[in-house]
């Protein structure tokens, strides 16, 4: 049995090309970036390349592109020096981000004098974008924190009226974009994010390594102090293999946006006709049987199936090899549920198996076939 890999929102296969950059550099560029000498010279220069190529990606300077470990620490970045550091006393957001965003702001409202709102979502889970104009209008220092797309469900964001939205009333605006940048191309000319996070694993490359935008002259500072390495916004020495890995998978990933994403896309679709013929009394959570208002990565299954079933679904598949996941990687052991269900479904709802189902370039339509019929064999039985 060839098993099936469905959980790319988890993280994603590395491209060869990517691990073929990485090798080259782990054996030839071992200097330390912040060393002055030419080993030193040459771990820089590859670090700072690739820094412009990230930001020519975004329309933006190369100034303003931090790396990081990944999305958690660049989140944490952004929210902690924004109440530490920017004046910002006031946190609006929604209950479907994920745990870097809540977890963060929960531990800033126990530090500090922090008002968070919670923006309304609709029965699908999208925002209640007039809403948020009033929470607006009503406070000062303000920074607003609402994800691009949804690592659960899969709902899409309408980023740049959200940033416009804040502009116009003198907000902040970070979003984590760990699931569409490499997804989506963001122009930051036209769209007036301050602040965002990525993560390379989420786009073919490595784990552990990321990156973090942060708008010119915007007073951010340090979350990790040590050194003055990421031009003093982040100690440490730098992993150079990673961060070429994160530039070169990044670089593969625009490069072939348009053929890959019209491939996913139709896999994302096929699966969801399949479902619908075939599954007719399985349920999609949130905006995910919607290609218009959500990512082309990911669906959110609900399955017909009893309570008592429901623990198991997960681990049967597993035995077919298949793997997905109850909702984002980081809740598989969680036994509360999906905080972001919890939001958009009732008890009797809830009680119902949740699994998602994320694509790449390297699934098939066979392989979509199998996940079928497999489904149709757990539910029947």
């Amino acid at each position: 049995m060839t098993p099936i890999y469905l959980d790319n929102a988890a993280t994603t296969q590395i491209r060869d090309e990517v691990i073929v950059e990485m090798t080259n550099v782990l054996k030839n560029n071992y200097g330390n970036a912040s060393s002055t000498h030419s080993f030193g010279r040459s771990s820089k220069s590859l670090i700072e390349d690739y820094r412009k190529q990230i930001a020519a990606h975004f329309n933006v300077s190369a100034g303003e592109i931090v790396f990081t470990s990944g999305g958690t620490e660049a989140d944490n970045l952004v929210l902690r020096s924004a109440v530490r550091d920017l004046g910002v006393t006031h946190i609006i957001t929604s209950k479907v981000e994920h745990h870097a965003i809540l977890h963060t702001i929960d531990q800033l409202r126990e530090e500090y004098k922090l008002e968070v709102n919670y923006v309304k979502l609709d029965a699908r889970g999208q925002i209640d974008y007039n809403h948020l104009e009033t929470l607006l209008r009503d406070h000062d220092g303000v920074l607003v924190s609402l994800m691009h797309v949804n690592n659960e469900i899969g709902n899409l964001l309408d980023i740049k009226r959200v940033a416009d939205i804040c502009k116009a009333n003198n907000a902040l605006f970070h979003s984590d974009t760990v699931q569409s940048v490499g997804h989506y191309k963001l122009d930051l000319q036209e769209i007036p994010i301050d602040f965002f996070a990525a993560s390379a694993h989420k786009f073919h490359g490595p784990k552990g390594v990321g990156f973090c935008f942060v708008r010119k002259d915007s007073g951010l500072k340090p979350l990790i102090f040590g050194g003055e390495q990421e031009r003093g916004f982040r100690a440490g020495t730098e992993s150079v293999h990673n961060i070429v890995g994160l530039g070169t998978s990044l670089n593969l990933a625009y490069k072939n946006l348009e053929t890959e994403s019209t491939y996913v896309k139709g896999l994302k679709q096929y699966f969801i006709e399949r479902v619908k013929d075939e599954l007719p009394e399985v349920k999609f959570n949130g905006c995910s049987g919607d290609l218009h208002d959500s990512t082309y990565t990911l669906v959110s299954l609900r399955l017909p199936v009893s309570p008592e079933k429901a623990p198991m679904m997960l681990f049967q598949l597993d035995l077919k090899g298949i793997a997905c996941s109850k909702g984002s990687a980081c809740q598989s052991g969680a036994t509360g549920g999906s905080h972001v269900l919890t939001q958009i479904l009732n008890d009797h709802e809830m009680q119902k198996p949740s699994l998602r189902f994320s694509f790449s370039i390297y699934n098939t339509k066979e392989e979509i076939d199998y996940v079928i019929e497999s489904l149709k064999e757990l539910i029947t039985t």
